[in-house]
């Protein structure tokens, strides 16, 4: 299982929200280069990088800071916020992500989306699927929509989305655990092949790898979520307020 830390992106600085609040703002360094030089260094080779402002402004808006960290690390980077046409996907991978998350533009505008994995493919785009009660949230998570967040995955699935990064918003930012229970839910719900599709079906619908996102807040939720079959977990407030350190990060990715 990847750890990949988050860089939150507010007025260019390093932040953190709180069940995605923008008044509970909490700056943690003004140099977000600094901050993904410090994961590069304890072996980290994955950085998820949100544009708040981006977000909130539906439109790209702090590329360059992803371009400074793109430039002055290897980190493979994934990037989302705001991004909503063909334009703002151009000017973020031109700036240096590998990956690019589309989570507003899914519900909002599914042929956009859907555009987006032909051209570039399922390894480039994940799909975010932030929820609150299970329904999906959107617009920086300022709006929630009606769609329940299992049938939204499996839609999307079935369309070739392979990546998907499923923040529970109540968990987000409080340090009191991720939602094991969601996440076993999606994958059981996803990731189990019914006998009633042909062979030929089976196989053209890629295995959900999760990525489980929000509330993570020790070392030994890590191999919990591993075991769960998480293929990645983004780790935010646990790191900058000192829950789980780099060097417990290390010794997890050494050993796993």
């Amino acid at each position: 299982m990847r750890v990949i830390p988050a860089i939150d992106i507010i007025n260019g600085q390093c932040v953190r929200l709180t069940k995605g609040d923008y008044d509970t703002k909490k700056v943690y360094n003004e140099n977000p280069v600094e901050v993904a030089k410090a994961f590069q260094d304890a072996g980290i080779q994955y950085l998820h990088v949100v544009d708040l402002d981006g977000a909130k402004a539906s439109h790209i808006v702090n590329y360059k800071v992803l371009e400074a960290i793109a430039t002055k690390t290897n980190l493979e980077i994934d990037f989302g916020g705001g991004l909503k046409s063909n334009e703002d996907i151009r000017i973020a991978f031109e700036s240096g992500a590998q990956q690019i998350t589309g989570g507003s533009i899914a519900v909002k505008d599914p042929k956009v989306f859907e555009n987006w994995l032909t051209k570039y493919g399922s390894d480039k785009i994940i799909l975010g699927a932030d929820c609150n009660n299970e329904k999906i949230a959107i617009s920086g998570w300022q709006e929630e929509s009606k769609l329940e967040v299992i049938p939204f995955i499996k839609n999307y699935q079935n369309k070739g989305v392979e990546y998907v990064i499923c923040t529970d918003i109540s968990k987000d930012g409080m340090l009191q655990g991720p939602s094991f229970n969601l996440y076993q839910k999606i994958l059981k719900a996803c990731n189990v092949i019914s006998t009633e599709r042909s062979d030929e079906k089976s196989h053209a619908i890629k295995e959900i790898k999760l990525i489980a996102s929000g509330g993570i807040s020790k070392y030994d939720e890590l191999p919990q979520l591993k075991d769960l079959g998480c293929e990645g977990v983004i780790v935010g407030k646990a790191i900058y307020e000192h829950k789980i350190s780099l060097k417990q990060i290390e010794h997890f990715i050494m050993n796993n």
